[in-house]
């Protein structure tokens, strides 16, 4: 990997970090939101799913996007978007917070859709390890928002706005790197993407079950994000505790998250993987429904492993599915619009069911039950193979993204 491409490559890894760090934040803090506001843990569970809602649907507006803005260029203007919305969620207003929530959402959505396409673009001979160190970076800052955002409102005695917001400073570091991407001096780039390939893939088979994969896993990961840490404090966890479980559940994940791309390379039947990563979700999901501060930080560790492997696979799907940039494009925005429309349910209803139940065992075997189809999506998505059979060079090429 030339210097220059080793830039590129630490810049997007930043950007990359700046995809979890505001969303991950809440979490830990969402007890004290609803103690604060009055929120009902329905309306929480609503908060925590406005980043998912976003995720899927600004999504979809990325491909007309592409076709106005350069690739680099708009990834920019999305890093600038996290910072407004960290910064709207300083004010005092309860809408502040949705509202900063939005902007920042509609930001990371449209990240979210081009990192894999400038993987696809910029890392052809480097795809999986990329791919691994992707998936890392959405674990580690998951970690580290998780469990050093309660620490921080108490050491700087700030309360739980300017440590939720905080984390933007991290997405102005992110705007300084990727400038010099942006400009268009660190790699080759492609054309706009073509309108009908986005077509076509809504009738593809194969490009349905990665997006209802992304989708299922997704469901699964924000769910817990979002109320493990509530679970254990109903257990009888501290809240600085409970954080630092979600925290310490993310370490597994990273580790989980860069072997299985390596694993997927060395082994011909990948399904093995889907089926390991299903074991070990429904034996964690099961541990905190019969104990759930018995072995706290088992189960956190069996929910990192699974879900990094989980979102590994997920990332490398779409990869590994499209033959070229653009339709790598085109099924990351179909993947992650539509499947983080599914997840956007996850938190959502894992609150009201924990409402109307007064329990989190009916929320948990809903969990467990989607396991089911998110093997069974897995299975087909691992199949060798492009989506639509249409091969790389059979693609128009557009004019250069600098």
């Amino acid at each position: 990997m030339s210097p220059q491409l080793r830039r590129a490559a630490v810049a997007l890894i930043v950007v990359v970090l700046n995809l979890r760090l505001a969303v991950a934040a809440i979490p830990p803090v969402l007890g004290e939101i609803e103690r604060e506001t009055g929120l009902s843990p329905a309306a929480a569970g609503l908060l925590t799913a406005v980043p998912v809602l976003c995720f899927g649907a600004f999504a979809l507006l990325t491909p007309p996007l592409l076709r106005r803005i350069p690739m680099s260029r708009l990834l920019l203007l999305t890093l600038v978007a996290v910072v407004v919305g960290c910064a709207i969620r300083l004010d005092s207003a309860l809408a502040a917070l949705f509202a900063g929530t939005i902007v920042l959402g509609a930001g990371i959505a449209v990240a979210n859709v081009l990192v894999p396409g400038l993987i696809k673009r910029d890392f052809p001979s480097q795809a999986a390890v990329m791919v691994g160190l992707y998936s890392v970076g959405l674990s580690l800052s998951g970690a580290i928002a998780a469990g050093l955002t309660v620490p921080i409102e108490h050491l700087f005695d700030v309360g739980w706005r300017p440590a939720v917001a905080g984390w933007g400073i991290f997405a102005v570091l992110a705007v300084f790197l990727w400038v010099p991407q942006a400009r268009g001096g660190a790699a080759p780039a492609s054309g706009p993407t073509e309108p009908a390939v986005g077509r076509a893939l809504w009738r593809d088979r194969l490009a349905w079950n990665v997006t209802l994969f992304m989708g299922l896993q997704s469901l699964g990961f924000y769910a817990i994000l979002s109320w493990l840490p509530t679970i254990l404090e109903d257990g009888g966890v501290s809240q600085g505790a409970a954080g630092l479980i979600l925290s310490f559940s993310f370490f597994p994940a990273m580790l989980s998250a860069f072997a299985t791309p390596v694993i997927q390379r060395r082994f011909h039947w990948q399904p093995a993987l889907v089926v390991a990563m299903a074991i070990v979700l429904a034996i964690a999901y099961v541990g905190l429904i019969v104990a759930p501060v018995g072995a706290p930080y088992v189960w956190a560790a069996l929910l990192g492993l699974g879900q990094g492997a989980a979102l590994a696979l997920a990332l490398g799907f779409i990869v590994a599915r499209a033959p070229d940039t653009h339709h790598a494009a085109h099924l990351s925005t179909m993947a992650q619009g539509v499947g983080y429309l599914i997840a956007a349910a996850g938190p959502f209803v894992v609150g009201a069911l924990h409402a109307a139940s007064h329990g989190w065992t009916l929320p948990l075997l809903l969990l467990v039950a989607g396991l089911i189809p998110l093997t069974v999506t897995g299975f087909v998505a691992c199949r060798e193979g492009h989506v639509l059979a249409v091969p790389a060079d059979a693609v128009p090429v557009g004019p250069t993204d600098r």
